[in-house]
């Protein structure tokens, strides 16, 4: 059953990365470098300051780099201990992956922790700015699936990476948005933003 659902990720990893055309590489590149999406974090702050005043506001950037240590590290912990190899490295594809960059990354690629961390930071700022901003959620969710689509059309993760990636990013999300919630309500209660 492992095997079959292993292949079944490598036929869809190859169609979907051989979609691929240079005229849109450079696009790719740009959504998957983790710099690009600085001014998007620099405008989820400034929301956040605008809903929650600068005291919750420095609780909840202390909660997202948390956010993102975690996800980031736990997808470094699967990587050595689950040992898939990306597909670049995967003799069994030898010549078929379209790579764009010049290096795939480490040798291992299970879970993306592009996506892991795209889909965090997203879904934790839809949680805690949904009464505030009611169209958030599909903007961040739509920019986070661009970004773990990306780490396919490189070459450098597998559908099955990407997908627990996404999951582990929106459990974590989850589960941080609700200790920001409880934070601010038993500690920073009587703050107004």
């Amino acid at each position: 059953m492992w095997q079959e659902l292993i292949q079944q990720d490598k036929e869809l990893f190859l169609f979907l990365n051989n979609l691929g055309t240079s005229d849109w590489d450079g696009f790719w590149l740009f959504i998957s470098d983790k710099f690009s999406a600085i001014p998007l974090y620099a405008a989820l702050l400034f929301l956040a300051y605008k809903t929650y005043g600068l005291k919750k506001t420095l609780v909840l950037l202390v909660t997202v780099v948390l956010l993102i240590v975690v996800t980031d590290q736990l997808g470094n912990f699967f990587k050595y201990g689950v040992q898939r190899l990306r597909p670049c490295h995967d003799p069994d594809l030898d010549g078929l992956v379209r790579l764009v960059k010049s290096s795939c990354g480490g040798k291992f690629g299970y879970f993306s922790a592009h996506a892991a961390n795209s889909f965090a930071v997203a879904f934790f700022f839809t949680l805690v700015l949904k009464h505030k901003y009611a169209y958030i959620g599909f903007f961040l969710m739509s920019w986070a699936l661009l970004v773990a689509y990306s780490r396919i059309y490189l070459g450098v993760h597998f559908p099955l990476d990407v997908l627990t990636g996404l999951l582990i990013g929106l459990f974590f999300s989850w589960l941080f948005s609700k200790l920001y919630i409880f934070a601010i309500e038993k500690y920073l209660y009587d703050i107004e933003p």
